[in-house]
């Protein structure tokens, strides 16, 4: 007999909690570093100190540090302190889906684990919801064959229609009686 597996306590954490910190940069969804802290319930610095001892887990592909100009941008997204009043003094580092991931097996506590599972979730539903940009193109150009392609059956199909709906033609009509033969105008 299998044990029974023990049931997922409930998440304080909603998935539109979730989904508001999921940001587009560089054309991939990332969350940054000081938004997983406050859900793992970490500071940020932990969250980064662990990050950097295991740096050979997190490759540019699953974790990046924002350059200033992408720093400016996401504060035009997103309320966060300014630099030399007391906020950050580094750059945020966001973390892709993977790198959210891999932290579940850097930041080994209950909670982080069951976090990750929520946050995965969320980006999985995103990922369902909203198609990159390129995704999004070939879905619209999908679409408008489809579209053309029922244009022109649509056509056949109402000419068919028309020509159904209209009455046949007259025959023409023969002629009754017997032929005379015509006159020619000298014998008049």
């Amino acid at each position: 007999m299998m044990p029974k597996k023990k049931p997922e306590p409930e998440s304080a954490i909603t998935p539109l909690m979730i989904e508001s910190r999921i940001y587009l940069i560089r054309g991939v969804r990332v969350m940054l570093d000081s938004d997983l802290a406050a859900l793992y319930e970490v500071e940020t610095k932990v969250l980064n100190q662990s990050v950097e001892r295991n740096s050979d887990r997190f490759p540019s592909e699953f974790s990046f540090l924002l350059t200033g100009h992408e720093v400016v941008d996401l504060r035009s997204q997103i309320v966060t302190s300014k630099i030399g009043r007391g906020g950050r003094r580094y750059r945020p580092r966001v973390f892709t889906e993977h790198g959210v991931a891999m932290l579940s097996s850097v930041l080994r506590s209950e909670i982080a684990v069951r976090v990750n599972i929520d946050i995965i979730r969320s980006f999985i539903r995103m990922r369902q919801l909203f198609a990159t940009p390129g995704e999004l193109i070939a879905q619209l150009q999908k679409l408008s064959e489809t579209v053309q392609l029922h244009d022109s059956q649509i056509k056949a199909i109402m000419d068919i229609l028309q020509k159904m709906i209209e009455p046949p033609p007259e025959p023409p009509r023969g002629k009754f009686g017997f032929p005379i033969p015509e006159r020619s105008k000298e014998s008049a």
